[in-house]
């Protein structure tokens, strides 16, 4: 790869970074938000997942060029790395009059190119991914739709009338009642998110074996973000913490920071040639956490249910929970047989056919005594188990007796 085609990718990674610390030392000099710690907060919410998708889409691009893949991430990491500056900007500029409050309302509108970040994550990627290019050429009206989708709705949110950053005295500079309206083509850009979704289920019915690895990986870091935001998200008003604490700005943190996840998966998908032991990963995570879950229930359960029947004789709840403690250590072993069994029968079929063959061809091992019969189960098992392009047996002739 020539020095010059390198140069864009390492140029996109430069700049966001450079937008990034730009946003971080504004607004931790803004007055307020020195003051309450939240422009250090916000430093950690967006410097992790704006740090992974422009570094892994750099990765991707340097190394896969002619996957698209690469450069759209670097350019999502990029665009939000704008919108961090872009509002922190502006609002330092009009909090500490550092700048004409003209200048400020102006560069206030910048931060309207989330509309392109979150409009490109949610329909070219899933289009795209893991190769770069469209399923079909069938879907390239659908392309191009949701891209005049993305740009009607930036226009409409750039053209909303109101306060800048939520300053009094300010007011959008390109607020327009005429054209505010179409940032009601909003609702069509979601609706193409799950039509770009139900395009990925697609691809990867008709994948080969690697994308299917590939696209298996992607799913596990959307699914990882997704799982740990939904848990984070009830968390702040469950523990009744104030919306400026330690612990709710420490929890938002990890939800944001949880984003970075999913370009991670897809870079670590696109750029490892090995990655069949996807199954293994999946497998073991359903096990597991089916067993955390089942173990946690019975502990609870047998601590509530114990308590309410040695009250009355003990008086003491140290022996319910030593009893619980021993209870669930004693069924760790057979629970996660059982566990691992039924995951593998309801989502890994194929491995678990493949086992009952494999135990039924030893039993029949031990009897036959044919060995052109015993070849020819042979030949079936490994077709049935491991499902080979082709295969032959060879079998030693015996040695002549001396």
């Amino acid at each position: 790869m020539t020095g010059r085609r390198r140069e864009p990718a390492v140029w996109l990674v430069v700049v966001t970074a450079a937008l990034v610390v730009l946003g971080i030392a504004v607004a931790l000099a803004t007055p307020y938000r020195a003051s309450d710690g939240s422009g250090a907060w916000g430093a950690i919410y967006f410097v992790f997942p704006i740090a992974a998708f422009s570094i892994v889409g750099a990765l991707i691009a340097l190394r896969r060029p002619g996957n698209a893949i690469g450069w759209l991430l670097a350019t999502i990491g990029l665009l939000f790395a704008i919108v961090v500056a872009c509002s922190a900007v502006a609002k330092w500029g009009l909090e500490t009059d550092a700048l004409p409050k003209a200048v400020a309302e102006w560069i206030g509108v910048g931060s309207s190119v989330w509309v392109i970040a979150l409009g490109l994550l949610g329909t070219q990627l899933p289009l795209r991914l893991p190769d770069g290019r469209l399923p079909s050429s069938h879907w390239t009206w659908f392309s191009r739709i949701s891209l005049a989708l993305i740009a009607l709705t930036l226009i409409g949110m750039a053209a909303q009338r109101g306060r800048v950053e939520d300053v009094p005295g300010t007011a959008n500079p390109v607020g327009s009642a005429w054209v505010e309206p179409l940032s009601g083509a909003i609702f069509l850009l979601i609706l193409c998110f799950f039509v770009a979704l139900a395009a990925l289920v697609i691809r990867y019915r008709r994948a080969d074996a690697l994308d299917r690895a590939q696209l298996r990986w992607v799913a596990l870091g959307g699914a990882a973000f997704l799982v740990i935001y939904i848990v984070t998200l009830p968390l702040p008003s469950t523990l009744g913490t104030s919306d400026h604490s330690t612990t709710a700005n420490l929890i938002t943190a990890v939800s944001q920071a949880a984003f970075g996840a999913l370009p991670i998966a897809i870079g670590y998908a696109i750029l490892r040639h090995r990655l069949y032991d996807i199954d293994l990963v999946v497998n073991r995570a359903l096990v597991y956490g089916a067993l955390t879950a089942t173990l946690a229930g019975m502990y609870l359960g047998s601590v509530l249910l114990l308590q309410l029947l040695l009250d009355g004789i003990t008086g003491d709840s140290g022996l319910a929970v030593a009893a619980s403690t021993l209870a669930v250590a004693a069924l760790f072993r057979p629970a996660r047989v059982r566990i691992q069994a039924a995951v593998d029968r309801r989502f890994f079929r194929r491995k678990y056919d493949a086992e009952r063959t494999i135990e039924a061809f030893s039993t029949r091992l031990r009897d036959e005594v044919d060995l052109r019969a015993l070849s020819s189960e042979l030949n079936a098992v490994v077709r049935e188990t491991l499902q080979p392009a082709h295969l032959s047996l060879w079998l030693r002739a015996p040695e002549a007796r001396r």
